[in-house]
């Protein structure tokens, strides 16, 4: 009896965590859009960022430890490494939404 009563509250416990879980969170404001875009563009210029570093100490790595003919001058190895520049975020306009104006003259169109 005991078990049987643990087992239903547990299994309550559970349905009323599950609903809470699944609501539907709010739509993100258009600041919170903003920054999270930001951030986006942010983390890929960072990646950039990193590749380049990476590229540049490759290259001087080889350089290093590239065997020299005797007598030969070292020859300039051209780098493909690209330079991200500086992080620059221009954000893009949002388009604006549709206006519902016509769906609403249909609307009152229909009523008699």
């Amino acid at each position: 009896m005991k078990k049987n009563l643990i087992a239903m509250l547990i299994l309550g416990g559970a349905m009323l965590c599950n609903g809470v879980a699944m609501a539907k969170l709010p739509a993100l404001s258009d600041e919170a859009k903003a920054k999270a875009a930001e951030a986006a563009a942010k983390t890929a210029w960072t990646g950039k960022l990193e590749a380049y570093q990476l590229c540049k100490a490759q290259d001087k790595v080889a350089a290093r430890n590239k065997p020299a003919v005797k007598g030969a001058k070292p020859a300039a190895v051209a780098s493909t490494c690209a330079d991200p520049g500086p992080f620059v975020y221009t954000p893009t306009v949002a388009a604006a939404p549709a206006s519902s104006a016509p769906a609403s003259a249909a609307v009152a169109a229909k009523k008699p």
